[in-house]
């Protein structure tokens, strides 16, 4: 089973002739070092860039591209060499990004020959950074094993280079954005690609996300059609080429594995005619051909737009295509609602201005001549805001369209409790790529709900505000009601999770010291998927907060030490859910400490908090508790406009999601865990 890391995490390596893939979503450089037992490098010789692309038992890509495929070949290492660095790079000069805060986070796989994934690890996190370790290989005790790292430096590839003892660096540095330059030089643009009258392409735009990547820009990774060099896996490898450039976060990777396939330059997508079809465009949405073949949507009538169909997006697997899909709906839905809002606010201030310059003129106010002006002000504003609102309605109709395909198509982690998969559902043997936390919609479309979808394993944990709120509507919600809704969301979202993770890979603690959650606790207690009775008393919070805080202990000094194979036996090494009631009922000085430290460096090692509780009740500690307020993901048990979207400014609404009234889903669920669990001991 593949495994997805997070920073620090390492894992076996089986194999030794290997492939390392890499999808940025912009072009980036790709390298990689060599070093002895303490990591350093010896020379530029133990360093494989486009201008040097081959060393024994590695070959990296020649120029800058949005994917890559880097060969590596472990048995034939030299002896000296210990450490092999996968290095990622923004490339300088040009129009693209200067840091990776600006663009997608990176991902890194470590497949077979086969494409067989046998780890991946997404680089979140960076900022200023334009260069990044973002894996290493390592030898330990004769065996090979992989590393997270995800270490960037805002200095580039000069400074990266520097640290890892090169004393060469600045004029390695230079040599390597140089050829990478020359690359680029030689790129040969794609001819564009052929569709279908009225079908819909999906366009690589990339969105805003920082001040490098202001308005709409195209992605391109030019990349020559370059001559095969050879692989180091001999006579049974395959080319260590660049994969074809694809857009979406997950990685990119042919239909056939085995098979390396050059790149070429995107062209550059044409403008949509005014009138038709919802331009979707963004990073994660298809780019080039698809890794794998994706589903085709039948022909749509003449003059009509294309026919939505669930999975068009691209992705190695149904469930990623899926995730990229939806994600690329929430960008769409994103886009299409701010041009909308900027088109009136426009129309507003145009009207405004005209009748500010209209009425300064004192003779323009007497007889009808000042209504006459007001009059076609106004005019002009309703047909602005009626041509954006026939603009909005049109795309926000295409979107419905796909959710309605797309929504009985997700798997069990990305779909609803109210969605008939649940009813056929069986524990999984792999954990999957997201989780879906509820739905999100804007005012201005309140039937179009797309959901929410985080990566697993979860980075921040989760604070569920039990306190008095006013609904949308103006309504207000008793306190003891809204508690209720608040535990059934805890309870709801912990026992999505422990249904989405393979069976004793995921376990839930909870803490309730006055009792007062045992009704809504009843799913979880009675079908035995707690790790332990839930902790009462301040005597029973002390207890689950000191093992969990020494089992973060021993997990960081075990990665740090690069001893994570030599934990205690008796250690769960699964992944761990704390869900904390009543806070802070019970809770003393050192518990509220030892909170906020599994709270910062839980997530690292897996273990996760999940706070039911009302800030108010927290006012005591002062400004003890903001760090921990502010570390965690704020949800709410009823529909509130409190998620912040900062790449346009939207204030989403968020809806929780609760088990249908009388469903019995969630029950069946946890007791088909439970069963699993059962089975496997």
């Amino acid at each position: 089973m593949a495994a997805e890391l997070v920073r620090g995490q390492n894992h076996p390596l089986s194999q030794v002739h290997l492939e390392i893939r890499v999808a940025a979503g912009k072009p980036v450089v790709a390298a990689a070092t060599l070093g002895d037992e303490h990591g350093r490098i010896h020379g530029v010789e133990w360093v494989a860039h486009p201008g040097t692309p081959t060393l024994p038992g590695l070959e990296v890509s020649k120029q800058a591209a949005a994917d890559h495929r880097l060969a590596v070949d472990l048995g034939a290492m030299p002896e000296a060499v210990h450490r092999v660095s996968v290095l990622l790079a923004l490339p300088l000069g040009g129009d693209g990004p200067v840091r990776f805060g600006a663009v997608a986070a990176p991902f890194v796989a470590v497949t077979g020959l086969d494409g067989t994934e046998v780890a991946s690890y997404t680089i979140t996190g960076l900022d200023a950074e334009s260069a990044v370790v973002a894996l290493e290989l390592y030898r330990r005790q004769g065996a090979w094993k992989v590393r997270a790292v995800g270490q960037g430096y805002a200095g580039g590839l000069a400074e990266l280079l520097t640290d890892q003892g090169l004393p060469q660096a600045s004029h390695l540095a230079g040599s390597i954005n140089e050829a990478v330059a020359q690359g680029l030089a030689r790129s040969v643009a794609a001819p564009p690609p052929r569709t279908p009258d009225g079908d819909r392409t999906r366009q690589t735009a990339t969105p805003a996300l920082g001040p490098e990547g202001s308005g709409s820009t195209t992605q391109g990774a030019p990349g020559a059609v370059a001559p095969q060099p050879t692989s180091p896996y001999g006579a049974q490898g395959t080319p260590g080429a660049v994969a074809p450039q694809s857009g979406y976060p997950g990685g990119g990777a042919p239909a056939d594995p085995s098979v390396a396939t050059p790149p070429v330059a995107p062209a550059q997508p044409a403008a949509p005619a005014a009138g038709g079809p919802v331009d979707y465009s963004h990073p994660r949405r298809q780019t080039g051909a698809p890794p794998q073949p994706a589903p085709t949507a039948p022909p749509a009538a003449p003059g009509q737009p294309a026919r939505p169909v669930a999975g068009d997006a691209t992705g190695w697997s149904m469930e990623e295509r899926l995730y990229n899909q939806v994600w690329g709906m929430f960008e769409d839905l994103a886009r299409t609602m701010a041009a909308y809002r900027s088109a009136v606010d426009f129309a507003d201030s145009r009207m405004e201005k005209e009748l500010d310059q209209a009425l300064s003129d004192p003779r323009s106010r007497i007889g009808g001549q000042g209504d006459a002006v007001r009059e076609a002000a106004q005019v002009k504003h309703a047909q602005l805001v009626d041509q954006a609102r026939a603009a909005l309605d049109r795309d926000i109709a295409q979107l419905a369209a796909e959710s309605e395909v797309v929504e009985p198509a997700l798997p069990p982690a990305f779909a609803g409790w109210d969605n008939p998969v649940w009813h056929g559902y069986r524990v999984p043997m792999e954990i999957p790529m997201a989780l879906r936390l509820g739905d999100l919609h804007l005012p201005e479309s309140p039937e179009l709900r797309i959901p929410m979808l985080v990566r697993l394993p979860l980075e921040r944990g989760l604070w569920i505000d039990s306190g008095n709120a006013e609904s949308l509507d103006g309504s207000f919600t008793d306190s003891h009601e809204l508690r209720r809704l608040a535990l059934d969301t805890a309870v709801a979202h912990a026992a999505r999770l422990l249904a989405v993770y393979p069976t004793g890979e995921f376990a839930v603690h909870v803490i309730d010291p006055a009792g007062s959650a045992a009704q809504a606790l009843v799913p979880l207690v009675h079908t035995g998927v707690l790790a332990a009775p839930p902790a009462m008393g301040a005597a029973g919070v002390a207890d689950v907060l000191t093992r969990l805080t020494q089992r973060v202990d021993l997990v960081q000094m075990a990665i740090r030490g690069g001893a994570a194979d030599s934990l205690p036996p008796g250690l769960d090494t699964a992944e761990q859910l704390l869900i904390v009631n009543d806070f802070p009922h019970g809770f003393d000085d050192r518990a509220v400490t030892q909170l906020r430290y599994l709270a910062d460096e839980g997530p690292s090692v897996g273990v996760h908090l999940m706070m039911v509780a009302d800030r108010e009740d927290a006012a005591g500690y002062g400004p003890l508790l903001d760090p921990l307020w502010r570390s965690l993901m704020r949800l709410t048990p009823l529909p509130d406009d409190h998620l912040a979207d900062p790449w346009v400014g939207h204030a989403w609404t968020y809806e929780p999601p609760l088990v249908p009234p009388g469903s019995q889903v969630l029950r069946q669920v946890l007791t088909e865990v439970a069963t699993a669990r059962t089975k496997r001991r």
